[in-house]
């Protein structure tokens, strides 16, 4: 039997072909779009807490940790080296011998000089001794003569010889007193070729051998010391800071101390000393020396002169208050805010801030999440975002 085609049924053909052709049409469609969407960026988000934010002020350039005591001594004069007595790493205490010049000359000097101040001492007791005898012989004549038993004369003579004898024996006396200085000012010149500890502590270098000829450096022209000594029970920082920071510090301010050797292991301290002037080296920005003296002194057992030094001081602190990294905020007191896969923009309050944290005045809210990857490229608001790694619980 024939089958023959209704149009009714060649047109619900028609209609069905036009709805799957429409369904193939979307589905090109939607897989274009999907292709050629805009891809989320990656962010780093950090979570808005409570904590402590300090507002502080750090040194432009690396700071120095110094002895409080290190002198580079060198004899006052020049010479050949008799004796070294000591040597790098050697422990010393206060007025002992570090090094000698040859100086027999001078000692021979020194022992001459008290041989005469021995014969002067021992010639102003004999003239004085005479004077002695010669005074009582003026008083027995006086008396005799009050009897009439010797002559006007005579009675002259012995007065006159006895204040005679005085007189040389005073005399004496003051050659013996320059015969004494000039004992110690030959011993002052022979201490002038031996080098002696000023304090106690620790040598730190030595220049020049036995034998070996030493100078005192001339006028403007430093030379290396003889020896260096240093005491590293003393120590403390000195570190610049910029001339706009300076006026906020202030002498006993609590600060951090970050030495390289140690890592991130901070030292406490406190601002000792701020110079009374502005440094201008060589057209660099300007800057004002601190120093900051470590708050216990165990720490310093530790320490060597010469580290190199960072220095945070703490001008205000702020406990359990709203915070965010620092490295969130842009410019204008911005945030970027990740809300579900959308970056939102929003305007806040700020507080004290530092490198780390900023304090949160008004804007935000505990649990918001902030995005602190605001350097990377495509991270704007209105964007969709996924969130690569998310931080920020207070510590």
């Amino acid at each position: 039997m024939t089958r023959t085609t209704t149009p009714l049924t060649a047109m619900h053909r028609t209609l069905r072909r036009l709805f799957v052709f429409s369904l193939l049409l979307l589905a090109v469609i939607a897989a274009g779009w999907y292709a050629t969407r805009p891809k989320p960026v990656a962010v780093v988000v950090s979570e808005v807490q409570a904590g402590l934010v300090e507002a502080t002020v750090t040194n432009t350039r690396a700071g120095t940790v110094k002895a409080c005591r290190r002198a580079r001594l060198a004899p006052p004069q020049g010479g050949q080296v008799a004796e070294l007595l000591v040597r790098k790493g050697d422990r010393v205490e206060g007025g002992q011998l570090l090094l000698r010049l040859w100086n027999d000359d001078l000692a021979a000097q020194v022992a001459l000089a008290r041989s005469e101040a021995q014969a002067a001492s021992a010639r102003a007791d004999e003239a004085c001794l005479v004077a002695e005898v010669a005074q009582r012989e003026a008083r027995r004549t006086n008396t005799l003569h009050k009897q009439n038993l010797v002559s006007d004369e005579q009675r002259d003579r012995n007065e006159t010889d006895a204040q005679a004898r005085a007189a040389a024996c005073t005399a004496a006396r003051a050659s013996a007193r320059v015969a004494n200085d000039r004992v110690r000012l030959n011993e002052a010149l022979l201490e002038r070729t031996l080098l002696r500890a000023p304090f106690a502590g620790m040598v730190a270098e030595t220049t020049g051998e036995v034998g070996e000829f030493v100078t005192p450096s001339p006028p403007g022209i430093p030379t290396p010391p003889a020896v260096d000594l240093v005491d590293n029970s003393c120590l403390y920082v000195v570190a610049p800071i910029d001339e706009i920071d300076a006026p906020r510090v202030a002498v006993n301010m609590p600060a951090r101390i970050l030495l390289d050797a140690f890592g991130n292991h901070p030292f406490a301290g406190h601002v000792a000393r701020i110079a009374p002037y502005v440094l201008d080296v060589e057209k660099q920005a300007r800057t004002v020396e601190m120093e900051v003296e470590f708050d216990d002194p165990q720490d310093i057992a530790k320490l060597l002169a010469g580290y190199s030094a960072d220095v945070e001081i703490i001008l205000e602190r702020r406990e359990n208050v709203l915070r965010i990294p620092t490295e969130a905020l842009l410019e204008g007191n911005r945030v970027l805010l990740f809300d579900g896969d959308l970056l939102h923009e929003r305007q806040i309050e700020t507080g004290i801030a530092n490198w780390q944290y900023t304090e949160v005045v008004n804007g935000l809210a505990t649990g918001d999440r902030v995005v602190t990857s605001i350097e990377r490229e495509g991270v704007r608001a209105g964007v969709h975002a996924v969130v690569e790694q998310a931080t920020g619980k207070a510590k």
